[in-house]
């Protein structure tokens, strides 16, 4: 059996925060990465990542909204004809002179609010022929039959950044640039919004473009079994026809499964700590992986369970890939380095 683990967020991505890593005992992942075959590439964001290993074809985007309204609905997706892409509704808050935006993890929306604003929405959106659909009430698309010459950055990438440096870029943005302004000016004021501020949640004043394409003709998975409770990755293992599995509560709940094959295990508790700068639910949250996964997978490595663990660690300052076999954890002469060691090194 074959383990590949990918953690988003495993370090902190403010590299002079030092302080953070003090006291923070993980033994069994330290030796695991100590011990590995390491290699260190640019930083890359979950989505493109994901595209890669399922061997998508990089559009101006990554077509990750056609795959997602494929998982969300896959009557809608007939033909690779219409473009789709992503409209999520976010929250922008104002800083100093920019805007800072905080996507879906720091507010809860309902369907009925969810078809509410993408019914006012679409009346802007009509005159040129373009369809808002709400097909969760967190992940919003637009349909068109005419492809932008545009792209964009996916929301991951934006989430807690001042959206001055991440607008939409092309030939086209500019009609874009518009569609985004006058749905800014709508959601101002509107109804759904002061009823939730009147409750004390957040407004929905804006939505995000992102992760435009068509339906890709070809995805591949390189693994037998996905075990996830991320939305794109489960998206990406039902286009792929892959067998996939909520991620178990550990380790040792997984191994009971007994699968042969190609694993791949997305551990993303840490990611959205990282986006928002929660320092001390990161340090926790990643505490809690040592004990229920690192542990315990250093011993199926040890005792052959495993042949082969890789782990693939996406942070905003680089992807560390580091794949270890039982033989590897014998290489008595390399010393065990503290995770700090591989926030900063390149």
């Amino acid at each position: 059996m074959n383990l590949h683990v990918v953690i988003p967020g495993l370090n902190w991505p403010d590299t002079s925060q030092h302080q953070l890593y003090h006291n923070l005992s993980l033994p069994s992942l330290e030796k695991l990465l100590s011990k590995s075959n390491k290699q260190h590439t640019q930083p890359q964001e979950i989505e493109a990542w994901l595209c890669k290993t399922f061997s998508v074809t990089k559009q101006q985007d990554w077509p990750v909204a056609p795959i997602m309204c494929h998982s969300d609905s896959a009557e809608l997706i007939k033909t690779d004809k219409d473009y789709w892409i992503h409209a999520d509704p976010v929250h922008l808050r104002i800083e100093q002179n920019h805007l800072m935006l905080a996507d879906s993890q720091a507010f809860q929306i309902t369907d009925d609010e969810a078809e509410g604003f993408t019914n006012d929405i679409n009346q802007i959106l009509s005159k040129d022929n373009w369809t808002l659909q709400p097909l969760h009430s967190k992940r919003w698309y637009i349909r068109t039959t005419k492809t932008p010459k545009m792209s964009t950055y996916a929301l991951s990438q934006v989430t807690c950044k001042n959206i001055n440096n991440f607008l939409p870029s092309g030939e086209d943005s500019g009609t874009w640039h518009k569609k985004f302004n006058e749905i800014q000016m709508l959601l101002h004021e509107h109804p759904i919004n002061k009823a939730r501020e009147g409750r004390g949640e957040l407004a929905i004043n804006s939505i995000w473009f992102w992760g435009g394409g068509h339906h890709p003709q070809s995805i591949k998975s390189p693994y037998t079994k996905i075990w996830c409770n991320n939305e794109i990755t489960r998206a990406l293992s039902l286009a792929s026809g892959t067998e996939h599995g909520q991620l178990p509560l550990d380790a040792t709940s997984w191994q009971q499964h007994k699968i042969s094959g190609n694993h791949l295990l997305m551990l993303d508790i840490l990611h959205g700590k990282a986006q928002y700068r929660d320092a001390y639910s990161w340090r926790e949250n990643l505490l809690e992986l040592e004990k229920n996964w690192f542990a315990p997978l250093y011993a199926a490595l040890k005792q052959g369970d495993i042949n082969m663990l890789t782990i693939t660690a996406l942070n905003e300052t680089g992807t560390w890939d580091f794949s270890i076999t039982r033989t590897n954890l014998w290489k008595f002469w390399l010393p065990r380095k503290p995770l700090l060691a591989y926030a900063t090194n390149h």
